[in-house]
């Protein structure tokens, strides 16, 4: 599939075999693709260039995919980031994403799957959307910044927690099975497993959920999520 206008991709992986082959499997997709081999490398092309997507392998030497994205982000990189790896425990995820990846997939993948996610990336990062603020309990949501405040707490959230919060915020007080968060956010041809979602719950609730504040994320046990204030939760 493509996607209709030249989208420009930084590819960071340094195994040459692997990157030739996404290098050109990305150009036959009518894409503007950079390819380099280091982290040190990707950060400097990305100081002199605009991508919509930068695609990071975890595992490069020197300087990993990981390091590279906090980086990133600790300058204030907003564009998209997808990191790709062959860790697929939670914990693993968990760190990924701290580091401000907005998704990622795991080794081995097929490149349908990656197409997707690129796509997935770049839209968020393109769509503008009209300055608007949500509230659910003592928690807002900026839907423009992507900045969640509770009291004098500011978050700012990767694309993928931002779709979440959102999502769990606009449905306060109702269970979201796993299968409805896994569509409305990747897409029901995606192969995203729970594990993925596990990941980012995991991780928002670091970030919304500080010691002494009622935690806003509920686990409903064998069907999903729900938003609510702990102490007024009661399971059915």
């Amino acid at each position: 599939m493509k996607w209709g206008y030249a989208m420009r991709i930084l590819l960071a992986e340094d195994d040459k075999r692997f990157g030739n082959l996404l290098y050109q499997m990305l150009l036959r997709q009518d894409m503007q693709v950079s390819w380099v081999h280091s982290g040190d490398c990707a950060l400097d092309v990305i100081q002199n260039d605009m991508y919509d997507v930068v695609i990071l392998d975890w595992m490069m030497p020197e300087m990993s995919g990981l390091q590279v994205c906090g980086k990133l982000r600790e300058e204030g990189y907003q564009g998209g980031i997808l990191m790709l790896t062959a860790k697929d425990t939670i914990d693993d995820l968990v760190v990924g994403l701290e580091a401000g990846a907005d998704d990622y997939i795991v080794k081995p993948f097929i490149f349908k799957e990656l197409l997707a996610r690129i796509h997935s990336v770049s839209r968020r990062s393109r769509v503008a959307i009209k300055e608007t603020v949500i509230k659910a309990a003592d928690l807002e949501l900026n839907l423009t910044t992507k900045v969640a405040t509770r009291g004098s707490r500011s978050m700012q959230l990767t694309g993928r927690e931002f779709q979440l919060l959102e999502l769990l915020m606009k449905n306060y007080g109702k269970v979201l099975p796993k299968e409805r968060i896994l569509d409305h956010i990747w897409g029901l041809e995606s192969e995203v497993s729970t594990n993925t979602l596990e990941a980012f719950v995991r991780l928002l609730r670091r970030k919304i959920d500080d010691p002494g504040e009622v935690e806003l994320i509920q686990n409903i046990r064998g069907i999903g999520y729900k938003m609510e204030m702990k102490n007024d939760f009661q399971d059915s």
